[in-house]
């Protein structure tokens, strides 16, 4: 797989996070350098192999959001080059999988909006006919329509661990009351405006999740990604059905093959077949040019 980078290698700037799929550099004191790799997760375990041009389709697919969605919310983007900060042979090396953004203060939560009933939310609902604390209709089907549009927060979980579906109260605890309904309503808009422009498009955008920094005005800010295939369930509308859990232009792909294998679901991931990879890279791309373009 040529085309894969697993891992960055920028000499100029130091690393100061790696998570599953992105390494960030301090670019200055203002900002940041994010790189996303073409590594893929599943079950919150970094799978030993890349996706090829993943990184590049979801930093194409981000950078497409977050300019489209600036009439909503300010983002992290950052009109500086990356020649300010790197040589020409590192450009290269990222080979479009490079952000340059603004530092900003994150937000402790994850924005979670859901349209349909899947996932962990599916799983709340048979349990408790509701979604983080949300009350629901009896009936609902997997993958179902909700009534509704609904915001259920979670907390951001360290690399490894899963993220935590919470109540709006707890999540008000933890950044206060103002700033939630803030993210709450701006999360909300996001979605609407973005499933819209996707369902023309022939992509259903089941959910999504958005992160939020604070500016040094308390400005909030989009940052991280947007919208893209690793964030989202994206479903082709054509293939859409109530009751079954749809194809999707994600790594679902990636999660189907690894169930039929006699694995606890614990590192090290197991190595996935070429067809698998370049299966997965295709619905990637196939997402992208049909938002896109």
């Amino acid at each position: 797989m040529s085309d894969a980078l697993y891992e960055s290698q920028i000499q100029s700037l130091p690393l100061i996070a790696k998570g599953k799929v992105r390494d960030i550099y301090q670019a200055d004191e203002d900002h940041l350098l994010i790189v996303t790799s073409d590594r893929i997760s599943a079950f919150d375990v970094i799978l030993p192999q890349a996706v090829p041009g993943k990184g590049r389709t979801l930093t194409e697919v981000a950078r497409f959001w977050f300019e489209r969605s600036e009439h909503i919310v300010p983002n992290h983007l950052s009109n500086r080059p990356l020649s300010d900060y790197l040589s020409e042979e590192e450009i290269q090396h990222l080979g479009g999988r490079g952000m340059l953004v603004k530092k900003l203060n994150a937000l402790p939560i994850e924005a979670v909006v859901r349209g349909y009933i899947i996932g962990s939310g599916w799983k709340d609902y048979q349990a408790t006919g509701a979604i983080c604390g949300i009350e629901l209709p009896e009936g609902l089907q997997l993958a179902e329509q909700l009534p509704d549009v609904i915001f259920t927060p979670a907390t951001k979980a360290e690399v490894g661990d899963h993220d935590e579906n919470i109540s709006f109260d707890r999540a008000a605890d933890l950044v206060g009351p103002e700033l939630a309904e803030q993210v709450r309503d701006v999360s909300i808009r996001l979605y609407r405006e973005a499933a819209e422009y996707a369902r023309e498009r022939g992509i259903i955008i089941a959910d999504t999740k958005f992160e939020f920094g604070l500016d040094d005005q308390r400005q909030l800010v989009l940052i991280d990604e947007a919208l893209t295939p690793d964030s989202s369930r994206f479903w082709p509308a054509d293939e859409y059905r109530v009751g079954i859990s749809p194809p999707s232009f994600d790594k679902q792909y990636v999660r189907d093959y690894l169930e039929t294998l006699d694995w606890d679901k614990t590192a090290p991931g197991p190595e996935l077949p070429e067809s698998v990879l370049e299966g997965t890279a295709a619905r990637y791309r196939e997402a992208a040019e049909r938002l896109t373009q």
